[in-house]
């Protein structure tokens, strides 16, 4: 393995464990912290009961980029995460709650880890 390659490797794994840590973060909240998570989808605008499903589906997600097995569903899960960060950042500005940092730092992971996978397993023709 080239050692630009190896540099890459590295990088993806750092970067897509630190979205794995915030995603993770925000699913384990939405279990643990109902109530609270309630609120905020409540003055976000947002019907609760999607925060379990979401949950579910951040998880899903992770082990759909972790475990490679199936390009398809990486992509997807790469696709709806970016959907559901995009959909945070718009409804904390909407709001203006000042809250839509967190969600700016998983859009920069999620699209830097995505880079990364592209750069190094892709099979796919540019």
């Amino acid at each position: 393995m080239s050692s630009m390659k190896k540099t890459d490797l590295i990088i993806y794994r750092v970067v897509t464990g630190l979205f794995t840590l915030l995603m993770t973060f925000s699913a384990t909240m939405y279990f643990t912290q109902y109530e609270m998570v309630s609120g905020f989808y409540k003055e976000l605008g947002f019907p609760t009961y999607i925060i379990y499903p979401l949950a579910i589906a951040k998880i899903l997600g992770l082990v759909a980029i972790w475990t490679n097995k199936s390009k398809m569903l990486k992509e997807w899960a790469y696709a709806g995460f970016v959907f559901e960060l995009l959909l945070a950042i718009s409804a904390h500005l909407n709001i203006s709650d000042g809250e839509h940092m967190g969600s700016v730092v998983g859009l920069i992971l999620v699209s830097t880890s995505y880079y990364f996978n592209r750069k190094l397993y892709s099979t796919y023709t540019s």
